[in-house]
C-alpha cells in the first residue's frame, strides 16, 4: 500500500501539527523531513511538488496538497478518524472553522511574527533584533493570547466545546512558538495554562516529541542573546 508521504520541519508549527494528529489517529505516513534551516525545501525536487517550496505538504495518491488546514480537514474526511476532531455535525463542523479561520490572522500571525524577528531572524543572520518592532510586536501578540484567555476559553475546556478538536492542536502549537524566543505565554493565563496541559495530555507521547525543537532552539537563542551581550557591554 501506498503511503502519504509527509514533508515538514518542526521548526514550523503547522508541521508538527499535523505530525502529532497523524500520529495520535493512526493514519500512516512516510516522513519526509526537509531542514528549512539549511534550505532544504528550496531544491527545485520539492519546488516540482510544491512550488511555494514551503512545509509542511503531503503527497497522497497523486494529490498534493500545501496548506496545512486543507491537509487536515483532507484527512479527517478521507481517513477513520474519530468524528469529535472535526464533527460531521454541521453546527459542530462550523465551530471548529471559525476557529481555523479566525487563528490565521490572529493566533498564527502574532506568535509567528514575534518569534521571527526576536529569535529566527537574528540566528539565521547574526544581526541583532529591532527592539521597538519586537516590543510591538510583543504588544499584539499579548492582546491575542488575551483573546485565548478571556474569550475562546471563557466558560468552556476547549475553544469549540466540550470535546477536543483540531482546532486544539492547531491552537497549541502556535502558541508555544514565542517560548524559543523566551517568552512564555502561559504566565498569569489560567484558563490557557489549563487548556494547553489538556491538549498535551490528550496527544502524549507525539506532542512531547514534536516540540523537542522548541527547547532545542530556545537553547540556542539563550545562547546567541547571551553572547551578543557580552560583546555589546
Amino acid at each position: 500500500m501506498v503511503k502519504l508521504k509527509f514533508y515538514y520541519d518542526f521548526l514550523s508549527q503547522p508541521s508538527r501539527t499535523l505530525y502529532i494528529f497523524m500520529k495520535k489517529t493512526e493514519i500512516p505516513f512516510e516522513p519526509k523531513p526537509l531542514n528549512l534551516r539549511q534550505g532544504q525545501h528550496l531544491t527545485e525536487n520539492i519546488e516540482s511538488l510544491n512550488p511555494f517550496k514551503k512545509v509542511p505538504f503531503i503527497e497522497d495518491k497523486g494529490t498534493v496538497l500545501i496548506e496545512s488546514v486543507a491537509i487536515l480537514r483532507y484527512l479527517c474526511r478521507t481517513y477513520n478518524v474519530a468524528d469529535h476532531w472535526y464533527p460531521q455535525d454541521i453546527k459542530k463542523q462550523a465551530l471548529v472553522d471559525q476557529y481555523l479561520e479566525w487563528q490565521h490572522h490572529n493566533t498564527r500571525a502574532h506568535c509567528t511574527e514575534y518569534f521571527r524577528h526576536k529569535a529566527l531572524w537574528p540566528l539565521k543572520t547574526g544581526q541583532a533584533a529591532n527592539v521597538e518592532n519586537v516590543e510591538k510586536l510583543e504588544k499584539k501578540m499579548i492582546e491575542n493570547l488575551n483573546l485565548l484567555e478571556n474569550i475562546w476559553l471563557k466558560d468552556k475546556p476547549f475553544l469549540c466545546g466540550d470535546e477536543i478538536t483540531i482546532s486544539d492542536l492547531v491552537a497549541a502549537c502556535e502558541v508555544e512558538q514565542p517560548r524559543i524566543a523566551g517568552f512564555d505565554p502561559l504566565v498569569d493565563r489560567p484558563k490557557l495554562t489549563k487548556w494547553i496541559t489538556k491538549v498535551q495530555s490528550k496527544f502524549s507521547p507525539f506532542y512531547k516529541e514534536a516540540h523537542q525543537i522548541i527547547e532545542q532552539t530556545a537553547d540556542e537563542y539563550k545562547y546567541y542573546a547571551s553572547e551578543l551581550s557580552k560583546k555589546n557591554s
